[in-house]
């Protein structure tokens, strides 16, 4: 019995630590390099895909349905807590709730999400095709469909999911297919060698060996894809990193003297250095953490003084509002000339003004029901108001630039609601964000990625602009071109090439968001089945 059992826990061990690398796969946390294939903060596809055919081949091989739910809730339960185990540090480090608790909350959520994984494993393993080519499409489109409720269901969670491990490889096809299309890639690639036998699983692991071992296969497949977006101008930019600890930051001995001095030194700076003519600056989320009827009035005064007379746009975001009109968290632009009078109403009077339309969970809002959850942290926030999608961008230096708050990046249809229409589409995208929340650990290198992805997406560069990082410039291929080092304050200056012109991923996620991507999912899938299902026994 004690055989069985160690027999019995082996795979559901294996599949916790396949779930562990998958989750390691977005963004490689530790310090141990194996150049160039496992760097330090960067995506390792062929971990995603190796980890996965592990998977894969657990559920392939359960032996009855207890065995299948256990093994799918295993890996993707694993698989997801690790991806974002920093939701530890902004509830227990920074929101004082106490360890367990944060914890445990860790956990619940990631097995409630692992959920939708389940699910779709035990319906493949139901049905599953006979032959191994219909069974490993099959598989591909039920991993999306997990993949697409995760990122929909419940406002939306979509960190981590599969696609982003696949930037420097199959990044190239981000324009054509979206993030979930190059997650279905990878699974069909991941369930072929788990399930494929003989000559067809050499050539199949040959096929994985060429995209997924030679460092140059995602550079060799954006250079032989066609170019979907033209240029449209260049644009200076230096954007801004005050670096102000979190636990400080809404100090008003501490952190927000020294924001509100930070912020606008650099600010006053910047707006009248002459290498940012026509350029843009960038200040992150809550740079000023207060809202503009608190701050100084001659504050206001000296920054509008400085943008008005200066040389260069200035994007910023804090908080607007008020408790009779509700608050939003925003973004506010100024351009040279006009920037208004100052005084203490400068900031809502801005020239240009973006509000938050993805609020945060916890964060931004608080479901109906969780108010007792809330109760249990010690961190300020409250109910903020949801901004329109989409919403317009700021005309300036012979651009379209469209700014949006943090985690919004996560949503690239939503993004690209802002593409409907061609002629008024950005040119270049703007992120401001404040992750200081989560500490100084891998969520900064899984936000990059995550930006790096976008960009690929829209062909549109993208500028990020944060508190502790990653503040970096990447252009339209997912390159990064320059960042700060992260947790100290710095200015970052850097160039970049506005783009013009729709990827056909803006054209259809623009149009139809996400819903194409599951209506081939399931076209695939009852193909797959055609091909021939042998349901299978349920058992315990």
């Amino acid at each position: 019995m004690t055989a069985g059992r160690l027999a019995g826990a082996a795979p559901v061990a294996l599949a916790l630590g396949a779930g562990l690398l998958q989750a390691w796969s977005v963004a490689w946390p530790w310090g141990l390099e194996l150049a160039p294939w496992l760097r330090r903060g960067e995506p390792a596809g062929w971990l995603q895909v190796a980890s996965l055919a592990v998977a894969v081949s657990l559920l392939a091989r359960s032996p009855h349905a207890r065995a299948l739910l256990l093994r799918a809730l295993a890996f993707a339960s694993a698989w997801l807590a690790a991806v974002f185990a920093w939701l530890y540090t902004s509830m227990h480090v920074y929101g004082g709730m106490a360890a367990p608790l944060a914890a445990a909350a860790v956990l619940l959520l990631a097995l409630f999400l692992a959920l939708d994984y389940a699910l779709v494993a035990w319906l493949w393993w139901r049905w599953r095709p006979v032959a191994p080519w219909a069974a490993a499409l099959a598989f591909a489109a039920a991993w999306t469909l997990a993949e697409l409720a995760r990122g929909v269901l419940w406002t939306g969670f979509p960190w981590g999911a599969g696609g982003y491990a696949q930037v420097e490889v199959l990044g190239g096809l981000a324009p054509w297919l979206g993030v979930y299309g190059l997650g279905a890639l990878a699974a069909l690639a991941a369930a072929w060698l788990a399930l494929a036998r003989g000559v067809a699983w050499l050539a199949g692991a040959a096929v994985v060996a060429l995209a997924w071992g030679w460092p140059g296969s995602g550079a060799w497949l954006q250079a032989h894809l066609p170019q979907t977006t033209q240029p449209a101008g260049w644009l200076p930019v230096r954007l801004l990193q005050g670096a102000i600890p979190q636990d400080e930051k809404f100090d008003t001995e501490r952190g927000i003297e020294r924001a509100l001095r930070w912020y606008g030194q650099a600010l006053v700076r910047a707006a009248q250095t002459p290498q940012l003519a026509g350029g843009l600056v960038v200040a992150p989320e809550t740079a000023i953490p207060l809202l503009p009827q608190d701050v100084p009035a001659d504050y206001w005064a000296e920054l509008a003084g400085a943008i008005r007379q200066g040389q260069a746009a200035v994007l910023m975001g804090l908080p607007l509002g008020s408790l009779a009109e509700g608050y939003t968290n925003s973004v506010v632009g100024w351009r040279p000339g006009a920037a208004p009078q100052g005084g203490p109403h400068a900031a809502a009077r801005a020239d240009y003004r973006y509000d938050k339309h993805h609020l945060v969970p916890f964060g931004e809002f608080v479901p109906p029901g969780f108010r007792w959850f809330v109760d249990l942290m010690v961190m300020p926030m409250g109910d903020f108001e949801r901004g329109a999608l989409p919403q317009r961008a700021l005309d300036w230096g012979g651009q379209r630039i469209a700014p949006h708050v943090c985690y919004e990046d996560l949503f690239g249809e939503e993004l690209a609601a802002a593409f409907r229409e061609p002629a008024q589409a950005p040119t270049v995208l703007v992120n401001v964000s404040n992750i200081a929340w989560f500490g100084d650990g891998v969520a900064i290198d899984q936000h990059r990625g995550i930006a790096r992805l976008r960009a690929l997406e829209l062909g549109r560069p993208m500028l990020r602009a944060t508190n502790t990082g990653a503040t970096a410039a990447i252009d339209h291929r997912g390159r990064v071109l320059a960042e700060l080092p992260r947790g100290v304050p710095g200015e970052l200056d850097a160039v970049v090439q506005g783009r013009q012109g729709l990827t056909p991923y803006a054209r259809w996620a623009s149009r139809w968001g996400l819903a194409p991507v599951a209506a081939v999912a399931l076209l695939l899938w009852a193909l797959a089945l055609g091909a021939g299902a042998r349901p299978r026994r349920v058992g315990p």
